[in-house]
């Protein structure tokens, strides 16, 4: 289906359906007053900590398509202890760090098009050397969960790109 597709938001054509979208940090880095950041805050693309105290690791939810290539993916944000920091810092360039057992976070991300999705219980999975960890979430009746679980089409990863392209003014 990446021939693209037909927005029905705006009408028109766009040449490629996005299968991931994601966010650039968590959500408590957008809470710190941006003037603070560089003083409070250690943002690189895969880690985040904050005042010394929260520890955060960047990771993918995946979503089955049940009817297309590959899964759809949410990039997100996960909470660590610092314990589990340390580990995965030791682990970070280690070839095997797939078989690592997985680390409790806490999901860190508000995605839109769910009910809030911040706070919900994760195991982050390490993966092969140079691949984001796999976020799993804790088997709930929450919608995402339930889409990691069960799948969603790709008529639902077009609503997803709709919604998102539109609301962040990037659908012109």
């Amino acid at each position: 289906m990446n021939g693209g597709f037909h927005c029905h938001t705006c009408g028109k054509h766009h040449a490629e359906l996005p299968m991931e979208f994601g966010a650039d940090a968590p959500a408590l880095y957008f809470l710190i007053p941006e003037e603070e950041r560089a003083s409070r805050c250690d943002l690189t693309p895969d880690l985040c900590m904050i005042d010394g105290e929260h520890f955060f690791i960047r990771g993918v939810v995946e979503i089955p398509v049940v009817d297309g290539p590959h899964p759809f993916a949410w990039g997100v944000w996960a909470s660590l202890s610092k314990a589990s920091l340390q580990r995965v810092f030791e682990m970070w360039e280690v070839e095997g760090r797939e078989s690592e057992p997985p680390y409790f976070g806490w999901l860190s991300t508000s995605l839109p098009l769910y009910p809030e999705t911040l706070h919900l219980k994760t195991h982050v999975h390490t993966r092969l050397v140079g691949q984001r960890p796999l976020i799993e979430l804790e088997r709930t009746d929450h919608p995402l969960a339930v889409e990691q679980r069960q799948g969603i089409t790709m008529e639902r990863v077009r609503e997803i790109a709709e919604r998102i392209l539109h609301d962040d003014g990037m659908c012109h």
